[in-house]
């Protein structure tokens, strides 16, 4: 299985798009002082997820979430689980 997934920041007060196998060891990896967009900060949070059966499904959806380049849209998918 592949997952879509929504973390949120409270320190940037940001939402982050992405994709992945496994989302705990991803989150772990979020949450980790490195070079990319998620380590300037420590306290990413797991806001929503989708499960996907193929790779290629799932990156289909990170696409098309990123493409809307829309807090509120995020947050309404986010809000309608």
């Amino acid at each position: 299985m592949h997952f879509v997934y929504i973390l949120y920041s409270p320190t940037r007060d940001k939402y982050y798009v992405g994709s992945c196998e496994d989302v705990n060891k991803r989150l772990t990896k979020h949450n980790t002082n490195h070079a990319g967009f998620t380590g300037k900060t420590l306290d990413w949070a797991i806001k929503w997820i989708e499960e996907h059966i193929t790779k290629t499904d799932a990156l289909k959806r990170e696409k098309q979430i990123k493409a809307w380049k829309s807090r509120k849209m995020i947050e309404k998918l986010i809000n309608d689980i």
